[in-house]
């Protein structure tokens, strides 16, 4: 009982930092828009990769952001499979425990 609690918290903690990381996306491309001051790509980078991937991934489609940056066009998928696959082997190692 207690995996299902812990897994359950992991993907709670998952969708938030995929929400921050969602949220930044949009919040750079406003401040695009207005030429205000941006939030910089290591920045961006650094969430995208910290189990941010999908939240990224779903930033840059709805946002249009990002998308002609090669960096980006390559990190968000790879990072939303790869956080994804992290998630659902610790999800099953978690249950199984």
């Amino acid at each position: 009982m207690m995996g299902a609690r812990v897994t359950g918290g992991l993907w709670l903690l998952f969708l938030a930092l995929n929400a921050v990381t969602f949220c930044l996306y949009g919040v750079d491309k406003r401040r695009a828009r207005r030429g205000e001051w941006r939030i910089s790509e290591r920045t961006l980078l650094l969430f995208t990769w910290l189990m941010g991937g999908v939240g990224a991934f779903l930033g840059m489609r709805v946002f249009r952001h990002k998308t002609k940056h090669l960096a980006f066009q390559i990190s968000a998928p790879a990072a939303a499979l790869l956080s994804l696959a992290i998630m659902l082997a610790a999800s099953v190692w978690l249950l199984s425990c």
